[in-house]
C-alpha cells in the first residue's frame, strides 16, 4: 500500500528481530487536529511515537521503522507480557478522542487500517486475539480507540476477535460470584491489573473497557448477564 514517511525520532535505536513482534496494539491520537497530533509524535520531549498513523481521509504515515521500538504502548500487561512496546506495532488513527469530541472513525481510515493490517499478518503471522486496543492493555489510564471503533467489523478480516450473536449461557449467579466469574474469564481472555478474587474500586474501570470493546451500545462499568456471556464465551475460545 502507499505509504508517506514522516519519522519520529522518539524510539529505541537498538533493532529488534522480526520474532519480537507478535501484536499490533491500535490507539486513537486524541488531539484536536492530525497536525498537532504529528507535531506531539515528532517532538523529543513528549517520548512517544507510533509506527504508523492514519488520517481521517485514509492516508498512511510511516513515523517508526518496524523494526524499531516505538514509545506508544507505555505501562501495559497482557497475558504474560509487560509493557508491549518491545512486542508490538503502534498504530494511530486520527481521531479527537473523549476530551476534545469523540468522532467515529471514516471509512477511508478503516479501509487503510484493514489494508495495513492484512500486510503486517502477512509479515508477522499475527494472530487476530493479537490485535488490541490501547484500552485493552491498559485499563486503568487509557480509553482509546473506544467504544466507536468496529471491532466486530474487523475481526471479519481476523483483525480482533468478536464472539457469535447467540448466547453462550451462563446460569444466575449470586453478585460476588457474577463479579468473580467475569474476572477469572477476563484473565483467561489477557486481561490484567486486577486480582480475580478480590474485589477494588478499579474494577469498573476494566469492565467499561471490555465493554466498549464487545458491548459498545451499553458501556456502564457494570457486570450484566450479557457482558458475563460474552466473558465466557471468548474465554472458552481463547484458552
Amino acid at each position: 500500500m502507499k505509504k508517506t514517511f514522516n519519522f519520529s525520532p522518539n524510539f529505541s535505536k537498538k533493532n529488534r528481530p522480526k520474532s519480537f513482534i507478535k501484536f499490533v496494539i491500535i490507539h486513537y491520537t486524541g488531539m484536536q487536529s492530525e497536525i498537532a497530533s504529528v507535531n506531539r509524535l515528532k517532538n523529543k520531549k513528549s517520548k512517544v511515537s507510533c509506527h504508523y498513523l492514519i488520517s481521517r481521509k485514509g492516508k498512511v504515515i510511516q513515523m517508526v521503522p518496524e523494526n524499531k521500538i516505538a514509545w506508544h504502548a507505555g505501562k501495559s500487561k497482557w497475558r504474560s507480557y509487560k509493557n508491549l512496546n518491545r512486542n508490538s506495532i503502534g498504530i494511530e488513527l486520527v481521531n479527537k478522542g473523549h476530551v476534545y469530541g469523540y468522532e467515529s472513525f471514516s471509512k477511508a481510515q478503516i479501509q487503510s487500517l484493514v489494508v495495513l493490517c492484512k500486510e503486517l499478518i502477512k509479515k508477522y503471522n499475527i494472530s487476530a486475539s493479537n490485535f488490541l486496543g490501547h484500552s485493552d492493555i491498559a485499563p486503568l489510564r487509557k480509553l482509546d480507540p473506544g467504544e466507536k471503533f468496529p471491532w466486530k467489523k474487523l475481526s471479519k478480516y481476523k483483525i480482533g476477535v468478536w464472539y457469535k450473536n447467540k448466547d453462550y449461557k451462563v446460569k444466575d449467579l449470586k453478585k460476588e460470584e457474577l463479579r468473580n466469574l467475569f474476572f477469572k474469564n477476563t484473565h483467561i481472555i489477557g486481561y490484567r491489573y486486577f486480582q480475580i478474587l478480590k474485589r477494588s474500586n478499579q474494577d469498573s474501570k476494566v469492565i467499561r473497557v471490555f465493554q466498549q470493546r464487545y458491548l459498545p451500545k451499553k458501556v456502564n462499568g457494570k457486570i450484566d448477564k450479557k457482558t458475563l456471556e460474552i466473558s465466557a464465551f471468548l474465554a472458552n475460545k481463547l484458552a
